[in-house]
């Protein structure tokens, strides 16, 4: 392994250990409100919107918050939550939580913190969000979404994975890095909120939890911005 593959693999479990910090439910509402408001305030951007009509069409949704920073060496990561959409009702499933984690070496400066909505278009990216790791290869491109409801980048995969990815960041950031991040479930915030252990697969698809008055006012939002 090279030098610059282990400091990678160092960041990168920095990352995982600061995101197992101890969380409890009240925290996890804190973080659905969160979301539920950065949400909010995206849909009011015109050039930052994600259209009605994408909205209807997803299967299901994915939204994170996340802060980068470093000088030379950076870590980005953040949590959000998953949901999707039942196949015959419509309906909108309880939040499974997520946890995003990428580490970068290069020539870098600044911080960001961005807010991001991915949009999972077919049952493929549904079902992938609860079985396994998600791996970005990489950040969207950068211009798009400079016009109202234009996604920032799309990410296929071999297995038919499409997602939408729509994204409302602040601060600067600069710098040319090699990636290596993914996305995966938060299984410590998932007992946390349902007192039970709990899979992503039987939140999101079997129905084995209820959504929280939180995430049903979430779910109202999205609903509401899909007309």
């Amino acid at each position: 392994m090279t030098a610059m593959k282990r400091l990678m693999t160092v960041l990168l479990l920095f990352g995982l250990a600061a995101s197992a910090w101890a969380v409890d439910k009240a925290d996890l509402d804190k973080r659905i409100r969160t979301l539920t408001t950065k949400f909010q305030i995206m849909q009011a951007k015109p050039d930052k919107r994600i259209r009605a009509e994408n909205l209807r069409k997803a299967k299901g949704v994915i939204l994170l918050d996340r802060t980068k920073a470093g000088f030379i060496f950076s870590f980005e990561g953040g949590g959000g939550l998953a949901m999707v959409k039942d196949e015959k009702s419509g309906s909108w499933s309880a939040p499974a939580f997520m946890r995003a984690n990428e580490a970068s070496l290069g020539l870098q400066i600044g911080g960001q913190q961005s807010f991001v909505v991915i949009l999972l278009m077919n049952t493929n990216a549904t079902h992938a969000v609860a079985d396994s790791s998600i791996n970005f290869g990489g950040e969207a491109s950068g211009t798009a979404g400079n016009a109202s409801g234009i996604a920032d980048g799309t990410v296929p995969s071999d297995t038919g994975q499409v997602v939408m990815i729509y994204s409302d960041s602040s601060g600067l950031y600069g710098g040319v890095s090699i990636k290596g991040g993914d996305l995966s479930p938060d299984p410590e915030a998932n007992v946390a909120y349902y007192a039970q252990s709990l899979t992503p697969k039987e939140i999101l698809f079997d129905k084995k939890v209820k959504p929280s008055d939180t995430a049903t006012a979430l779910v109202q939002q999205i609903s509401q911005f899909s007309k």
